[in-house]
């Protein structure tokens, strides 16, 4: 199994989250403050949401050696969909091409019509038939994904004895619906149509579900130290200590951020030119760039959280359990670890899950203006890029703008209800004005 750089800080990510949660079960204040979490309804349906897309960001962050190429386990498991390339645009659910050809007739004439799809409906013999053919699929789809969401529920219910909210069980029941639904369709259509080049649009949607989880992910882990540090530094310390972390915070707030991300993505670009040129492959060449852009935002996306640290850090010092503490003799950094970071923690979560959904919609916004990821790499910035040119056509491919805005939608909708719930949990004075 092969790793890049990206898939060893995502899988840093997720064994920090794994020891966190169990570092939460030991501790019972915390504990019920993520059960109140996910006692919410639709905080609890959003976790489900954001627990699959972290499950296909997992098998697409695993890669492995097929037949002499090197391939993740979400490309085996969507080969029907990555393998069924067509030869140009066609729409969802269709049997012929989008596009008029040439073709010459019985008769020996020139004739302009849609040609049948190589692979988008090939097994009708009568394309009048689709229609009843993919309501008879969606059918039997539907009817099992509730059939395997009625034995999921079981068994889990059976093994851990508890029940489960609403949220999580309507949330649970509409993927494994949706599951269902394209289990038993995609094979034989191309359910969100093909692009210019024939690859399927769902498949591409997919795989940019990576692309998204990376970049928040990451971005957080490398912005998260730089905040957490200078912010209580600043905050306990004050003095020269203080002055120089506003400096570097205000001067970095100044400067568009835009622009700043412009320059290092530059940047980046001539030293990746210069040093690796053809010494790396396409995909490691994509990666790396991912990689430098989570650094990018990383480096320049602290100032925010560093401040309210700052802020909340100098009220603490105040305080009479601070001022005990200094009193008894307990060092700088006893009472930071001790008695400032627990205290300052709600903050930390509720910005980090805030500024998930921000990230996501940050890598679309920079691909779409040339400074994001690799266009070679699978992201809903490429596919929102590429519909530029598409919606100017007559008639106007839409699908893959449809199908970014859909995927994109769903995981920042789930980030926001989760860090509502989260912010409702954690966030000290709520609870006291409640």
């Amino acid at each position: 199994m092969h790793l890049y750089p990206t898939d060893w800080g995502f899988f840093t990510v997720l064994v920090m989250a794994i020891v966190y949660a169990v570092n939460v079960a030991r501790k019972p204040d915390l504990c019920g403050r993520w059960r109140r979490v996910f006692a919410t309804p639709s905080a609890g349906a959003a976790a489900v949401v954001i627990a699959f897309y972290l499950c296909i960001a997992i098998t697409d962050s695993i890669r492995i050696e097929q037949h002499g190429a090197r391939v993740t386990v979400l490309d085996v498991i969507l080969a029907p969909l990555r393998l069924q390339v067509e030869r140009t645009y066609s729409a969802p659910f269709a049997s012929h091409g989008f596009v008029k050809e040439s073709r010459t007739t019985m008769h020996g004439k020139i004739a302009r019509e849609y040609p049948r799809l190589e692979h988008g409906g090939r097994h009708l013999s009568n394309p009048d038939l689709r229609l009843s053919d993919i309501l008879w699929r969606a059918g039997f789809g539907i009817i099992g994904g509730a059939m395997a969401w009625s034995v999921l529920i079981y068994a889990l219910a059976r093994l851990f004895r508890t029940r489960y909210g609403r949220g999580p069980m309507i949330a649970s029941g509409s993927l494994c619906v949706a599951l269902g639904f394209v289990i038993s369709v995609a094979p034989s259509y191309h359910m969100f149509g093909t692009d210019k080049v024939g690859v399927d649009v769902l498949y591409q949607g997919l795989k940019s579900i990576r692309t998204g989880l990376v970049l928040g992910t990451l971005t957080t882990l490398i912005s998260l130290p730089l905040a957490v540090v200078l912010g209580l530094l600043a905050g306990y310390c004050r003095g020269w200590v203080d002055d120089l972390v506003q400096y570097l915070y205000t001067t970095l707030a100044s400067v568009p951020g835009v622009l700043l991300i412009a320059a290092a993505a530059l940047t980046l670009d001539l030293y990746l030119n210069q040093h690796l040129g053809d010494h790396v492959g396409v995909a490691e060449r994509a990666d790396l760039r991912l990689f430098g852009i989570c650094i990018i935002l990383g480096v320049t996306g602290w100032t925010s959280l560093c401040r309210l640290l700052r802020a909340e850090v100098l009220k603490l010092r105040a305080l009479e359990f601070v001022l005990a503490a200094r009193s008894l003799g307990v060092g700088t950094a006893g009472i930071v670890w001790r008695h400032l970071v627990p205290n300052t923690l709600h903050i930390v979560i509720i910005t980090s899950v805030i500024d998930l959904s921000g990230l996501v919609l940050a890598e679309a916004v920079l691909t779409y203006i040339d400074i994001g990821v690799d266009p070679s790499m699978e992201s809903w910035g490429n596919m929102i890029n590429s519909s530029r040119m598409e919606l100017a056509r007559d008639p106007i491919v839409w699908w893959s703008l449809g199908a970014a805005f859909i995927f994109m939608f769903t995981l920042v909708l789930a980030a926001n209800v989760l860090a509502d719930a989260v912010r409702d949990a954690f966030d000290p004075h709520l609870r006291r004005s409640r």
